[in-house]
């Protein structure tokens, strides 16, 4: 009988259950040291079979990131050496196991523990092991310690958690609580092929469900997410995926654009084109997509091909014009650059990688951007400015200070609507769980002369 090579260095061991904890500890290593991302997930790194659970792993640690290290403190004699920040990282992986996952404790502790071998470090073995082992002993003691200090308790850092008291000192805690769960799954379904009541049919035949969006007449969110390959029509452009929140674009700008064929639009920050397509998919229009980063850029057209669509893409920044071909523009959609703070849920790294002071220069971006571009549009046409913050100076302060010095813009957001709040001269969503997710919306109309 033969034997399992010994794995070294990160060579694979045959055993997947180390395997995907070994990969999701060097994945969320640099996203710990503030060096990369959970975007750069590869979740080709583990068989078929343990990429849900690789980004479950990854993504729910980030998600309780602030208490899994109060934890990770609490257990260790003494930090870990900075060149065993994946032990670190397997340390943090074992504790979401045991707290927040179905995994049974003794292949959480076993496997997480063995998996220190794959990354070289077998002498970490024990370690770990001994860490979990007490963690599981005196779990309800460790947790109530730490849970003293509130921004471990609610797994946001204090910055934040600060933030959005002072700005929605009653819909803070909701908004908290949206950002630790995971977001649902909603689908777009294109018109030209279903209405979304036929798609459901389609979708309960394949052993699926879902409901109805409330808000989004295109919308679908699914009970139970599922591989994008289990939709039906979906290779084929039926559905897209796309949240609730993000669907409501087509529906501001569809009495702007709808009486107008052919109308020249712009959106200005098109990656990665779940915007762009809807609109195309919806009206007649010639769409020029805009985005100053090549490789997002990329992923846009890689949506158009597989809706079928065209636009006309452009490799530019929004806050320049060295682009533009003279042309004005009947409606703009600036879906700016920002903060994220409404899409946590969905990107949990925001709460290690996004600091108090990125706001400012977030916001000095948001204004280079409309002061850019509303230039560009014709006299009697829309701008939508969108972003997916729930931060108010990302959001209703920046349209405040913009209105203010520009005299010939009018706000022509719909105050009849039944989804998100008043806040300023917008809309603003909030992250709700199993619904959309976080998002302000702002319509703006250029004055004629």
């Amino acid at each position: 009988m033969s034997q399992k090579r010994p794995a070294q260095n990160g060579r694979a061991s045959g055993n997947s259950g180390q395997d995907v904890r070994a990969a999701a500890a060097r994945a969320l290593a640099p996203v710990i040291a503030q060096q990369g991302s959970l975007a750069n997930l590869d979740e080709h790194s583990v068989v078929a079979r343990d990429r849900s659970l690789l980004k479950e792993l990854c993504f729910g640690t980030c998600r309780q990131l602030p208490r899994l290290e109060a934890l990770a403190n609490t257990l260790l004699k003494q930090p870990f050496k900075k060149r065993d920040s994946d032990i670190h990282a397997l340390l943090l992986v074992g504790i979401y196991q045991l707290l927040y996952m179905r995994i049974p404790a003794h292949a959480a502790v076993g496997e997480t523990a063995g998996a220190a071998r794959l990354l070289g470090k077998e002498w970490a073995t024990r370690v770990l092991n001994g860490c979990l082992r007490r963690l599981q002993r005196e779990s309800e003691e460790l947790q109530a310690t730490v849970d003293k200090d509130e921004s471990v308790a609610l797994a946001h850092p204090r910055w934040l958690l600060d933030t959005l008291r002072n700005a929605w000192p009653e819909q803070w805690r909701t908004i908290v609580d949206a950002n630790n769960q995971p977001g649902p799954m909603t689908l777009r379904v294109n018109q030209h092929y279903n209405d979304r009541e036929a798609y459901l049919e389609r979708l309960v035949e394949q052993g699926l469900s879902g409901e109805l969006c409330a808000h989004a007449p295109d919308g679908i969110t699914l009970n139970v997410p599922c591989d994008v390959a289990s939709l039906p029509g979906f290779a084929e452009g039926h559905v897209s995926v796309q949240d609730e929140a993000a669907q409501l674009c087509a529906v501001l700008l569809g009495p702007v654009l709808a009486p107008r064929h052919g109308a020249q639009v712009l959106d200005a920050c098109s990656a990665p084109g779940g915007k762009t397509a809807h609109l195309l998919e919806q009206f007649d229009i010639a769409l020029t997509a805009l985005d100053s980063d090549n490789q997002r850029l990329s992923r846009v057209e890689d949506t158009l091909n597989r809706l079928g669509l065209t636009a006309d893409l452009q490799h530019a920044d929004a806050t320049q014009r060295d682009w533009w071909n003279g042309t004005p523009f009947e409606a703009i959609l600036l879906d700016a650059p920002c903060s994220g703070t409404g899409v946590i849920r969905r990107h949990p790294d925001i709460k290690t990688l996004r600091r108090k002071e990125d706001i400012r220069k977030l916001a000095k971006l948001q204004q280079q951007m409309l002061d850019n571009l509303w230039p560009l549009l014709r006299e009697g046409g829309t701008m939508l400015y969108a972003t997916c913050s729930v931060l108010p100076e990302e959001n209703a302060k920046q349209i405040d200070a913009f209105l203010a010095r520009t005299p010939d813009a009018r706000v022509t957001t719909p105050s009849d609507v039944a989804w998100g709040v008043p806040s300023g001269h917008g809309r603003q969503l909030f992250p709700e769980v199993g619904r959309h997710d976080g998002f302000f919306y702002a319509r703006l109309e250029k004055r004629t002369a």
